[in-house]
């Protein structure tokens, strides 16, 4: 074997090896797949989601004035016009993550709006540059939502998500709105907060850069526990939804009790009663 023949050899040799180790093209998403996407950072991929499981945006009782905007908000984003990611934040239980899935379903099913929604977990919020990213190339307009978000302790990835909201160099991407749901108003802690001030040298700026965060957001949103003739009213109109044969029950003294034992009325306190009481009239939930 020739001198050149052995180069040749080698050289092909090397090249194989690093084909192999190259990282494989990230396959484009297939939107046609389905209606909602869950962000799998690990694998740095869009799963699709056959059924999502939320309400229908009728059975939202008590948040009207929520819905409305909302639903306006999500109405301008899908006819390509301005709109602004919205902070849905409140007491637990209240509706907020069900607000988002039905408004997108609602807003999805109407002529010529579809919608992609995308879940990305909390965990995985230092992965949304990469995210968006990938969906800056498609013409499909996606709501990426992620649901109950906060930052404790010495978590810095609040600053990407800062500078990805509105702050970077990109910035987010024309076709993309963030909706996310939180416990808290501000995202962080009181005792975050109240710590970056005790060991800062500007203790008005460190705190000025928690709460910057929620400013990011265009809508806040607000939830608050219902009064007792809300949360009837919710009752009654998954009853009524569900077909539900309840004419020889008092679900009403039932119901008072049901949210007496767990401190709260609520959206997720009715929907457990009224898992309850479907399960002991010995009928299923479809619909």
């Amino acid at each position: 074997m020739s001198e050149n023949d052995k180069t040749e050899k080698l050289l092909a040799r090397i090249a194989g090896a690093l084909e192999r180790l190259a990282p494989a093209g990230r396959a484009e998403p297939d939107f046609d797949a389905a209606g909602a996407f869950v962000w799998r950072a690990e694998k740095a991929s869009l799963e699709p989601v056959e059924t999502v499981n939320r309400v229908d945006l009728s059975l939202l009782k008590g948040i009207e004035r929520q819905v409305a905007i909302l639903l306006e908000n999500t109405r301008r984003f899908a006819d390509g016009l301005p709109a602004n990611n919205a902070l849905l934040w409140g007491a637990r239980g209240t509706g907020k993550s069900s607000l988002v899935k039905a408004v997108h379903a609602a807003v999805g099913g109407e002529k010529g709006r579809g919608l992609v929604l995308i879940e990305i977990h909390r965990e995985d919020v230092p992965s949304l540059p990469q995210l968006l990213g990938s969906l800056r190339s498609t013409r499909r307009r996606c709501i990426v939502f992620c649901d109950d978000l906060s930052f404790d302790g010495h978590d810095a990835s609040y600053k990407s998500l800062k500078a990805v909201l509105e702050g970077g160099i990109e910035g987010r991407p024309e076709n993309v709105l963030f909706y996310a749901t939180s416990n808290r108003r501000h995202l962080l802690p009181r005792d975050m907060m109240e710590n970056e001030r005790s060991t800062a040298i500007n203790p008005s700026e460190a705190v000025e850069e928690k709460v910057s965060l929620s400013d990011r957001f265009g809508l806040w949103l607000g939830f608050h526990n219902c009064d007792q003739d809300t949360y009837f009213a919710m009752i009654q109109g998954y009853i009524r939804y569900f077909g539900l044969k309840a004419d020889k029950i008092d679900w009403k003294a039932e119901a008072r009790e049901w949210s007496v034992t767990r401190g709260a009325r609520s959206g997720r306190v009715a929907w457990q009663y009224i898992q309850d009481l479907a399960g002991r009239l010995g009928q299923r939930l479809d619909g």
